[in-house]
């Protein structure tokens, strides 16, 4: 009997098919919607075609580069922007209106959203868009039953990695992440009854949610009170 019904974006290959292997392993029938069999996550017109699932891990995503903004190629700026944070939030624009109560929502993002990443900032600017809105977005899913989670693997072993990188790596003996490990983590972020975490999946160990510092409050005023944020952060004030 299947688990029920599942679909990664990204999902030909790396990471994706990672995940897809690991659902289809827990009984998911699982949909890979990926650009190479004609599905564009930054189209809106191709998530309009989506129709309800119980499990959605939003995968697909580029590389920005290069380190130097004075090298910044407008076109691979706006691409990596396009498929990294528009592949997020259509995708969760279409899944918060199908899917059914209970429905699950996992978004890969990296350990470059939580910390600086010098040799790809345009990267790491897309993967700190996608940690800052799915924590953001988690309350209104939740009241729909909907719980939206983000995964933020460290550096891993997939055809993005360039042969040389791997190379360097493995001289300077800093162990890489396995596609199977990030799937591991996304089947722990989908199974853990939490909304609006950052899983953070690093070698040899357990995938382990990611807790925010908190920042500092408002000095008091004169009077030594401080009220609570305006309407603008919550709908009911």
């Amino acid at each position: 009997m299947s688990a029920g019904t599942a679909l990664v974006t990204g999902g030909a290959s790396g990471i994706g098919a990672a995940i897809v292997e690991r659902l289809e392993a827990e009984g998911f029938a699982v949909e890979s919607l990926d650009l190479t069999t004609g599905f564009d996550v930054t189209d809106p017109s191709h998530w309009d075609a989506v129709g309800p699932v119980d499990v959605a891990c939003l995968n697909a995503g580029v590389l920005g580069g290069p380190r130097d903004p004075v090298e910044i190629d407008v076109d691979a700026y706006r691409r990596a922007v396009a498929v990294n944070v528009d592949g997020v939030v259509l995708g969760v624009r279409r899944l918060a209106g199908v899917m059914p109560e209970g429905g699950r929502i996992v978004c890969t993002a990296s350990l470059a959203g939580l910390m600086e990443i010098v040799g790809d900032p345009i990267y790491g600017a897309t993967k700190h868009a996608v940690v800052g809105f799915v924590r953001s977005v988690a309350p209104t899913l939740a009241a729909r039953g909907i719980a939206i989670n983000v995964l933020c693997p460290g550096i891993a072993d997939t055809p993005m990695l360039a042969p040389e990188a791997k190379e360097r790596f493995r001289a300077a003996r800093f162990p890489l992440l396995t596609a199977s490990d990030v799937a591991a983590g996304a089947w722990a972020a989908l199974t853990s009854g939490a909304t609006g975490q950052a899983w953070v999946v690093q070698p040899g160990r357990e995938p382990l949610a990611f807790r925010f510092p908190r920042v500092p409050g408002p000095r008091a005023g004169d009077d030594g009170a401080v009220g609570r944020p305006p309407s603008f952060l919550a709908p009911d004030g």
